[in-house]
């Protein structure tokens, strides 16, 4: 019987260099890789105003409260008013406590009461408020939502004021000018509006000072201020370390 040759064919290899691009494609494309990594990054070109303005700002020195705040004013180069808030690092990453402006902010805050009605919207996602006051009986149902307010730092605690046998009573104090402030979850930074751009600079100063009394200035170690638009500027707290809080 007369043998019979075989031939195979590896059709997985062939096919796979079908789909294999071309040597001159592979050049092409690694060509235009190394020429875009040639080409400098355009960096952001400020407008003179800005440019002056940020210069009237020593970015290595802490300015006075008083001083700092003029500053801020001065150096906004928003067409609108804005607001002024306060960066704040502090030595104590788990602070939270409570603050009471000298004058109102400009910033609403909307308080809740604890209901049933209004659990039942929370259970449903729905969490249209900044605070949430709730009196001691209703603790027991809040902390089936726990899940659901903890991690936006709602849930009531009697350590901050807002289980109470009074909830109305501290609603009113709440949306009159109190307000609640924490550290970030995982930094010791604080933020917070402190005032807007149309303030008379001594507010300005009395609701910056009412937040320095309420943190402890011996617990900040970096204040800045700054405005919706304007360079931030550093705040020396040395000066409210003898005041006692």
């Amino acid at each position: 019987m007369g043998q019979h040759r075989i031939t195979t064919i590896d059709l997985t290899t062939e096919a796979a260099d079908e789909k294999r691009p071309s040597k001159k494609v592979v050049e092409a494309v690694e060509a235009e890789t190394a020429e875009a990594a040639k080409k400098p990054r355009r960096k952001k070109v400020r407008s003179k105003r800005y440019q002056h303005l940020r210069g009237m700002v020593d970015r290595t020195k802490t300015y006075p409260l008083a001083e700092a705040v003029a500053l801020v004013k001065k150096t906004t180069y928003a067409k609108f008013g804005g607001s002024i808030r306060a960066d704040v690092v502090l030595t104590d990453n788990k602070l939270q406590t409570e603050i009471a402006f000298t004058h109102p902010t400009g910033k609403k805050i909307k308080v809740a009461i604890a209901s049933e009605t209004l659990l039942d919207e929370v259970e449903k996602g729905k969490l249209d408020f900044d605070i949430l006051v709730a009196s001691p009986e209703m603790m027991p149902k809040i902390a089936k939502l726990a899940k659901i307010l903890g991690p936006r730092g709602l849930m009531p605690n009697p350590k901050n004021g807002t289980v109470t046998a009074k909830p109305e009573e501290k609603k009113k104090e709440l949306e009159g000018g109190k307000l609640m402030v924490r550290t970030e979850k995982k930094a010791p930074l604080m933020h917070t509006v402190v005032g807007s751009v149309a303030m008379k600079e001594g507010e300005l100063v009395d609701n910056v000072t009412a937040l320095i009394k309420a943190v402890n200035a011996r617990k900040i170690s970096k204040l800045v201020l700054s405005a919706t638009m304007s360079p931030g500027v550093k705040v020396d707290v040395s000066e409210f370390i003898a005041i006692k809080n």
